[in-house]
């Protein structure tokens, strides 16, 4: 059944109630101009509708959606509740909520609420592991979003298709979304934005994952720039972080930990506690890098890391990142049994997906096992890791991990034929 029109809907309550045209009008209208109201052949000012409800005692939102302000706010209150479920970490739950808003028929007439269910929606399908269903939501959203209209949630949708995409192992097109939104942002004068910014870290996030380290190095630098530019702390620590990144696969690792400490200088001024948290994760990687001597003081900050992310409740994806530094640190302290439970603890959260977490993970677990001496179990841990970073395109990590397994076949006395393969797939890996 079709709904009401707006003009209907002033029209039925005007004589519920008993009065004229011209005493609605009176004395800020003119009853024509209700008239035209009514027939929908006028499209009345916001403030116009806002008049018009108190006049007839009703909400705003009733006149313009037809829908009851109970179910209005039963429907704010699923919303609000998914929002907290998802900053949570509990993806499933606020999956089930956001659902539930989507599937009301009265929320295709409250635009603005229905856009916020499918944005969040978008977001739990990722967390929850979901990234077809999540990309397939994000791709619709961001043909539908305006950067003239609202600039931050234009960035923002692109940056989770790019992220989505990179998740789900095509860096390619993740580098797509995030340069197309970045060439949108030159063209209209928006790239000293906070939001150019964040999609500039994105696309460094694509291209280190990618392997286009001399683009990544470039990009860096201005993407530096340009936070400095805005000067919000905001922008300013996901400059350093990302570019940091780049210090990292770049094997720059002093250079990386001195980036990440001033992004943490400034990190006490973000409003979610969980990317600070996100931020030690990533120091504690870089410090275990470049100072292996330092191990003990990063196994500490990542045991408090993992005890705050407990208590946030963090997602899926957080906490494996934090076990697999916490079991590359039992590593570098010589406890490898320990290494090994925290990496298969990571694993058990994440997983078959070929994720850059997983394969991480995976990389530590075989490293684990070649430290206990398990040479077939460390074969296995570096064979999965490897072929996850192909199937997502990281074609440097890739062939470092391929070269890794071809080496520890070699030191073992493994089959000849197992070990030129891997070699074999390093090279290709390489483009050689």
């Amino acid at each position: 059944m079709d709904r009401e029109t707006l003009g209907q809907r002033i029209r039925a309550l005007r004589i519920r109630q008993g009065i004229s045209q011209a005493q609605l009008a009176f004395p800020e209208l003119s009853d024509s101009y209700i008239s035209l109201i009514e027939s929908d052949k006028r499209v009345p000012a916001p403030s116009v509708i806002d008049l018009l409800a108190g006049k007839l005692s009703c909400s705003a939102t009733y006149l313009v959606s037809g829908v009851s302000e109970d179910v209005v706010d039963e429907l704010r209150v699923t919303l609000d509740y998914a929002e907290i479920a998802l900053r949570n970490g509990a993806a499933a739950e606020a999956r089930t909520r956001f659902a539930e808003v989507l599937a009301s028929a009265d929320a295709v007439a409250l635009p603005d609420m229905l856009h916020q269910a499918r944005w969040g929606h978008a977001l739990a399908l990722e967390a929850a592991g979901g990234l077809e269903e999540a990309i397939g939501e994000l791709r619709t959203l961001t043909a539908e979003a305006s950067a003239e209209a609202d600039l931050d949630h234009w960035a923002r949708v692109h940056i989770a298709l790019s992220r989505c995409l990179r998740e789900r192992g095509d860096a390619t097109a993740g580098v797509q979304v995030a340069e197309e939104a970045q060439r949108h942002l030159v063209a209209t004068g928006a790239d000293s934005t906070e939001a150019a910014v964040r999609l500039g870290a994105a696309l460094l996030g694509a291209f280190v994952e990618r392997g286009d380290l001399v683009r990544a190095r470039q990009l860096a630098a201005q993407v530096v720039e340009r936070a400095e530019r805005v000067g919000t702390a905001s922008a300013r620590v996901v400059a350093y972080w990302q570019a940091a990144a780049v210090a990292e696969v770049r094997g720059e690792y002093d250079e990386g930990v001195a980036l990440i400490e001033r992004a943490l200088l400034l990190a006490g001024e973000l409003p979610d506690p969980r990317e600070l948290n996100r931020l030690r994760v990533s120091y504690a990687g870089l410090l275990l890098r470049a100072h292996p001597d330092q191990a003990a003081h990063a196994l500490d900050l990542l045991g408090r890391v993992r005890a705050e992310s407990a208590a946030q409740a963090a997602g899926e994806i957080d906490t494996a990142l934090c076990l697999t530094e916490l079991a590359r640190a039992e590593t570098a302290l010589g406890r490898p049994g320990e290494a090994v439970a925290l990496a298969e603890e990571a694993l058990d959260l994440l997983g078959d997906a070929p994720r850059r977490a997983a394969a991480s993970a995976l990389t530590v677990l075989g490293e684990a096992h070649v430290r206990l001496g398990h040479r077939n179990r460390a074969v296995e841990a570096l064979t999965g890791a490897a072929t996850h970073l192909e199937r997502m395109e990281s074609a440097r990590e890739a062939a470092q991990t391929w070269f890794d397994l071809a080496e520890l076949l070699a030191e073992t006395g493994g089959q000849e034929d197992s070990r030129l393969a891997a070699y074999q797939r390093a090279l290709t890996c390489a483009g050689v």
